[in-house]
């Protein structure tokens, strides 16, 4: 009788940073002694590019090696095209990043690391958001390392169903654990659009802000990272206010 040889299981990487990043390399290698790896990800980076899918024009896909893909659209895109064409059989597992810079609080709404995450939670797919908290001299090491231990206990135990964790960690040598948290909330200062003009006296404008505080009590995501804590965060797709039905059945709509 011939012997039957187990399939690996599979595992995608993306990101929303481009498929040539140092983050997503760090990721990949991290997790590829735990599954066969692809990598699809955007040809250059998508940041804040948010849940969106391109359907105003055609992709364009490169094969950058054996297992290996830029796509020329947002995360989202990548990972459907990767679901839904480039892998041999689905994976069991898809991760993104690892970012450079943070995806705490209100930021989940506007990452593409993030929202590559939610389209494999979208496919039924448990899915987690890497990210690494800071703002240059990024060093991956101790955020791939962690990484592997969380993938690993995802491909073992699964996620509760629509939701996906968005992991941030500290850009510390001095990593003091790990803590599950809540999305926390922050609060800008200043002007959130900044005018310009440029040199033919036409306006521009920057999207920008200074954080003056964050809240969310101690359990929160920011406030773990600040206290050098890995926050782990299990951010649920369905974002239906429960407790506002019954206030909004009042109103006889």
């Amino acid at each position: 009788m011939a012997s039957s040889t187990k399939q690996k299981d599979i595992i995608l990487v993306s990101n929303d940073d481009g498929v040539r990043s140092e983050g997503i390399k760090a990721l990949a290698k991290a997790v590829s002694r735990l599954g066969e790896v692809y990598i699809v990800a955007p040809d250059r980076e998508r940041s804040a590019a948010s849940h969106s899918l391109t359907l105003h024009r055609p992709l364009r896909i490169e094969k950058l090696g054996e297992r290996e893909f830029a796509v020329d659209g947002t995360p989202t895109d990548a990972v459907t095209i990767a679901v839904g064409k480039l892998l041999p059989r689905p994976p069991k597992l898809v991760v993104s990043g690892i970012n450079r810079g943070e995806n705490l609080g209100e930021d989940v709404s506007y990452s593409g690391t993030v929202s590559a995450a939610m389209e494999g939670v979208l496919m039924g797919i448990p899915s987690i958001a890497f990210s690494l908290v800071g703002r240059k001299d990024f060093d991956f090491t101790a955020s791939a390392k962690f990484a592997t231990k969380v993938s690993r206990l995802v491909l073992k135990n699964g996620l509760p169903s629509d939701t996906l964790l968005n992991v941030n960690i500290p850009h510390t040598k001095n990593i003091k654990g790990a803590r599950i948290t809540k999305q926390g909330k922050r609060s800008y200062g200043g002007d959130t659009v900044i005018e310009k003009t440029d040199p033919r006296g036409k306006k521009y404008y920057w999207i920008a802000g200074d954080i003056t505080h964050w809240s969310g009590g101690e359990d929160s995501d920011f406030a773990a990272i600040k206290k050098g804590y890995i926050s782990v965060t299990p951010i649920h797709l369905d974002m239906t206010n429960y407790s506002a039905i019954s206030e909004l059945q009042y109103w006889k709509i």
